[in-house]
This record gives structure tokens, sequence and C-alpha cells, in this order.
């Protein structure tokens, strides 16, 4: 396998049957190039969304095993198409489900992790010439039970399988044309970025963009794996997400996210004393609920307040909690807002460069943009604001780091 590539398709590449014979053109054309193709496709778009609203039409909260056999069943369909598409075009192809490969993952159902990636059956077909299509977002438990990797998942089997086989290269086909300096439907002036190191896309993947799945440039950072996005509906060359290299270009900023569907949460009056911030997020991390922006204030009269961001979906299980710990820890009022947006510059050109901070929060309070929180890192710099403001910071910050310039 002198050139092998790992092509991941997401949903809306694989809509509908004009988009399937569409991709099937594609990666016909890949192999007859000469190259080795492994394919991992998605569901098609809106198929899992509806397989979703029949869980919990018959339980609101759906038993996870079972929950998670009947979403992983969207990518059958689609990769037993394209195998036909494929067929029709003259190329030998077999579908397969990550069940049928072995894929291996812990047992924590919809969130799952990778643990093991067989790809004997998959080194077969390629060796005869063949073109494995396999069902992305799912794997199974070391006991048997099929196990879902997340939204997104698709893109960390790709990885995972790209890494197995050691592949030149995974390329994420998407509906955009790769990663842009920011959401191109937030902010107008929104630039390609033609090549990025993989610990800046993983800060962006961190805080909003959802370009691609967290864990997959997670293992694709730990194994090397470069990873290329595409359009699928657009030729181009795309991005390259890659180990940095001596002749990447190190622009401050290199890129601006932003989401909005997390919660801020304050415990108000909590004693301040050792040990105080374990006793408030421990019960939360025990509910697999995971914390983003934390925040303690300076201590007044033995006492003080804590505040710590969640997803909006886990907002009000988070608040129960809290209410628990407040009443053992002796402390006052509960507060839950979610009207707020979180926006992040991220470059490694900030590492030991000072004044882009005083840059951020001056150009968001030119245009009036209150901070009502911050956290930073080596590469990153994230505030939470109102949100309605999201746009207005986003395109703002923009154009004081100038991102829009070659």
């Amino acid at each position: 396998m002198e050139n092998l590539i790992v092509q991941k398709y997401g949903g809306t590449s694989v809509g509908s049957f004009e988009r399937i014979e569409a991709v099937a053109d594609n990666i016909a054309n890949t192999h007859k190039k000469g190259n080795d193709v492994v394919v991992v496709l998605s569901a098609m778009a809106g198929e899992t969304d509806k397989l979703i609203q029949l869980a919990k039409s018959i339980q609101p909260e759906p038993e996870p095993r079972e929950y998670d056999a009947l979403i992983s069943t969207g990518e059958q369909i689609s990769v037993a198409l394209m195998a036909m598409a494929l067929t029709k075009r003259g190329i030998k192809s077999k579908s397969y489900t990550a069940y049928q490969l072995g894929i291996k993952t812990n047992d924590r159902h919809s969130q799952a992790r990778i643990l093991e990636v067989n790809v004997d059956r998959l080194k077969d077909d390629l060796s005869e010439g063949s073109v494995p299509v396999i069902t992305g977002f799912q794997g199974m438990t070391e006991g048997g039970d099929i196990t879902t990797l997340g939204r997104g998942g698709s893109d960390t089997t790709g990885v995972a399988l790209a890494v197995a086989l050691n592949a030149n290269q995974c390329e994420i086909y998407t509906d955009v044309e790769g990663v842009f300096t920011t959401d191109p439907r937030i902010c107008p002036k929104a630039k390609l970025i033609e090549r990025i190191s993989f610990e800046e896309m993983l800060e962006l993947s961190s805080t909003g963009a959802k370009v691609l799945q967290l864990r997959s440039v997670e293992y694709a950072s730990k194994n090397n794996m470069p990873i290329r996005v595409l359009s699928s509906f657009k030729e181009g060359n795309g991005t390259l997400v890659c180990e940095e290299g001596n002749d990447m270009e190190k622009p401050v900023v290199s890129g601006i996210s932003s989401i909005d569907n997390e919660a801020k949460l304050t415990i108000r009056g909590v004693p301040d004393i050792p040990g105080v911030a374990a006793k408030i997020l421990g019960p939360i991390s025990d509910s697999d609920i995971d914390v983003d922006v934390i925040v303690q204030n300076i201590s007044a009269e033995n006492n003080t307040d804590f505040t710590f961001t969640v997803k909006q979906e886990d907002a009000s299980r988070a608040k129960e909690i809290l209410e628990n710990t407040s009443k053992s820890l002796g402390g006052g009022l509960i507060e839950l807002d979610d009207d707020i947006a979180k926006i992040s510059i991220v470059g490694r050109g900030m590492r030991g460069q000072s004044g882009i901070a005083s840059k951020m929060f001056e150009s968001l309070a030119d245009n009036e943009i209150n901070i009502l929180m911050i956290t930073t890192s080596e590469i990153k710099i994230s505030v939470v604001i109102r949100k309605d403001l999201q746009e207005k910071a986003v395109n703002a910050l923009h154009n004081a780091f100038e991102l829009d310039k070659d």
C-alpha cells in the first residue's frame, strides 16, 4: 500500500441519493489515480435526529444501551448504499459496521472512546483492490454491546482507522471548504486557513469550532496523523491540520471560535477554606458533567462566590447538584444564567507575545461589550459575554487582529 488515503464523509455529503452518487464519483476518481482508499461514512443528514426522536417518543430518557443500538443504525444504510454505488462504477467494494470489524470502545454509551481497532479484514480487501466502506460514529464494548462516539464521532473513526492502517493522510469531507479564521456565517470576512497546527486546532475545536470533533484532533495529534479538511461540494485544497513545522507561519492569532450553548452557574457565600472547590466540583464531575470556565471571587468575611460554566443540556442537573452541595457547605443562593456566549482567540504566535490580551479587551470595550468571565491558556484567551453580543464580538475581534489580511 504505497499510497493509502482514508476518506470520511459527513451527513450532508451523503444526505441524498444524488449526493451519494457524487461522493461515489469522488472516491472512484481517487481510486483510479492509483490510491488505496478506505471510506468512513456518517448517516445521511437528518437520519440520526429522526432516530433520536423515535427513541425519546418511547422513553424520554432512553436506556443507554438500547439508545446506542438504535441511533447507530443510520450509518449502516449509508455504507451499504455507497458500496452499491461503487460496485456500479466497476470498483469492488464491501460495507462494514464497526461491530463487524471489531472496533473496541469503553462502555460509556453515547460518549464512548476507541480502545482498539482491528484492520485485518480491511488489509485483505485492500490487497484485492477493493474499497472498504465503514460505518463511522460507533464501536462495541468488550462484552459485545454497541456504543456510539458522540456527535461528530465519525471524524474520530476516520482518524483511528487511518492511524491503524498507517495511512498517508486522513481526508475529512464536509459541507465547508475547510477551517476558517472564524465562522463564515457570523463573520463575512472569515478567511480559509491553508494550514494549521494540531495544537491550534485542538484549542479551536474545544472552544466551539465545529469543523472537526475534538477527540479526532486529539487522536490525530497523538499519532501525528495529518488531516485534510475538504468540501465534498466544491473543489479546493481545503485545510491541512498537521504537526507544527519550522516552515509554518506563526500569526499572532490564527482563528476565533465562539459557542452559545453553555450556561453559567454561581454558588454564593460558600466558606473560603481549603478543598471547597473540590467539594463543589467533585459531585458535578461524578455525574459526568464537564465543567469549562471557572472563577472564584476574592474572599470577603471568610466567604466566597464560585462560578463555572457547563453545557446548557447539563445546566438543570448541575443546579440540582449545587443546591445539595450548598446545603452541606452552608452556602447561599444558586444562580443559573444561560444567556451567555464564549468567544476565544487562538494562535501559536500568542506564546511569549505581550499585549494580546489588552488588545482583545480594548477591542471589546470599544464596542461596548462587557466581559463576564475570562480564562487563558498558553495559546488561547476566552471570554464569556452576553449571548446577544456574540456576532458583534466575533466581528470586532476579527477586525482588530486583521484576520482577513494575507
